[in-house]
């Protein structure tokens, strides 16, 4: 496996919709206790016993969701007193380094551990995979960017955790700008008369034209196609079609069957960007664990 680079911007936590990360800490923790209670929690923890925990990594990577882990653990805390972040989202963390510290009772902060971790690791495995193909195509001009290959109802973190790797996001969703792939094509009986009908219904909105074929590019490009996907082509018929498309202005797109090893060989063929679902549907999650330790008592603690 390649090395994890370091992603080439830090995405600010200021990038996170306003109000995300509450409503999935809301969310994960409403899930995770159902019944509504932590019967095993409750069994084993005195309700007295104060802990520290200690976020850790346990493999390097590119840290994401930072901000909605603390919130789980502010959630069930009260506030966001006892949460202190150590590193960022964005960082390139290496195994065995202190992420945060969350402080308070015992028994929320192992409540509240698992919803933290499983937002926390699946979002950084996003963001570390989108940095290798980053790394792949670096040099090249060529931008990788995201689909909406995504979990519902985690699109707008997913799609954070790609820019926190120094990846680009697509569009947010089918209301803000259009995509004609080969079924649109089909229904309006053809790429002209498709691009034709967006134009007619939406004139302002931008508009990206999935083609399959030479044929379909240069009928694209003839009808006004500001962005073309290249879909599932070779790289000779890549370079064709990027020759066809750049000397007008029109923006072009590789998409389908992208794999990392193969990502500069594509982003040599002069594409302005690579379209690659697998950032979101095919990261595994990066290794982050909870270490618990014994805080002193409150009075000790906040004692001169």
């Amino acid at each position: 496996m390649s090395p994890t680079p370091t992603p080439p911007q830090r995405a600010a936590v200021a990038d996170l919709p306003v109000g995300l990360a509450e409503e999935l800490a809301r969310l994960a923790l409403a899930e995770d206790l159902a019944g509504g209670i932590d019967v095993t929690t409750l069994a084993t923890v005195p309700a007295d016993h104060r802990g520290v925990a200690r976020i850790v990594a346990r493999e390097p990577g590119v840290l994401a969701g930072l901000p909605i882990a603390a919130a789980v653990f502010a959630a069930r805390l009260g506030s966001h007193d006892g949460v202190r972040a150590v590193a960022a989202d964005g960082d390139r963390v290496a195994a065995g380094q202190l992420l945060a510290e969350v402080t308070g009772p015992t028994r929320e902060l192992l409540t509240a551990e698992r919803s933290a971790l499983n937002l926390l690791t699946h979002l950084s495995g996003i963001a570390t995979l989108t940095a290798r193909w980053v790394a792949a195509v670096a040099g090249t001009g060529a931008q990788i960017r995201d689909t909406r290959k995504t979990l519902p109802g985690l699109r707008a973190a997913e799609k954070y955790a790609v820019r926190c790797g120094g990846g680009a996001n697509h569009r947010m969703g089918l209301h803000d700008q259009a995509l004609i792939k080969d079924n649109h094509v089909v229904a309006a009986g053809g790429v002209r008369a498709a691009i034709r009908a967006v134009r007619a219904a939406w004139p302002d909105v931008f508009c990206e034209v999935e083609c399959d074929t030479l044929e379909q590019v240069a009928e694209a490009v003839d009808a006004g196609a500001v962005l073309v996907l290249l879909d599932n082509m070779d790289l000779a018929t890549l370079r064709a079609a990027v020759a066809v498309c750049a000397p007008r202005g029109v923006r072009t797109e590789a998409s389908g069957g992208l794999t990392l090893d193969r990502a500069r060989d594509v982003a040599g063929t002069g594409v302005d960007n690579l379209s690659v679902g697998a950032l979101t549907h095919s990261a595994p999650a990066l290794d982050i664990a909870l270490d618990l330790e014994t805080a002193p008592p409150r009075d000790h603690a906040t004692s001169p």
